[in-house]
């Protein structure tokens, strides 16, 4: 697809608007998170392990933009808490794979259930046709990000 035009006061307000819809979820979401026995952090960890499965402390250091040391200590606390264990590598016995356990899982998967509600109550007020719009053009603007990613770095 050629590139567009696009007008630069355009492209700040979509940014604008695209920062603060995120501060809002960010902030709804540690709402929903202090009825959990979980800290942000925790639930950020929990998100990417549910996400893409058992990773290394490296990996999801990597993923969370923390240093290892900072990782394993929130691993120690999961790992106390039953949310995570660590489990040898079945390929390389040295490995060390970060496990989300049951109790992990049911904590995201109960957070994202809350606020895909929230979400639902505010798009209640939205058209079928302006939620459909909304629908395709985040998840071109999402493929599209991915797609530019790849050149600096992998989801």
């Amino acid at each position: 697809m050629p590139e567009q035009t696009v007008k630069t006061q355009q492209v700040a307000d979509i940014e604008k608007s695209l920062r603060m819809i995120a501060d809002i979820v960010k902030q709804k979401g540690r709402e929903i998170l202090n009825e959990f026995p979980i800290t942000p952090p925790q639930f950020v960890a929990l998100q990417w392990l549910h996400e893409y499965g058992d990773m290394t402390i490296g990996e999801l250091s990597s993923k969370m933009y923390l240093a290892c040391s900072t990782t394993t200590d929130l691993i120690d606390r999961m790992e106390k808490n039953e949310l995570v264990e660590r489990v040898k590598d079945t390929n390389d016995r040295r490995v060390v794979r970060i496990h989300l356990l049951d109790k992990g899982a049911e904590i995201i998967k109960e957070v994202i259930t809350r606020r895909q509600a929230y979400l639902q109550g505010i798009l209640g007020d939205f058209s079928p046709e302006d939620v459909d719009f909304l629908d395709r053009s985040l998840s071109y603007l999402f493929d599209e990000m991915k797609k530019d990613a790849k050149t600096w770095k992998s989801f």
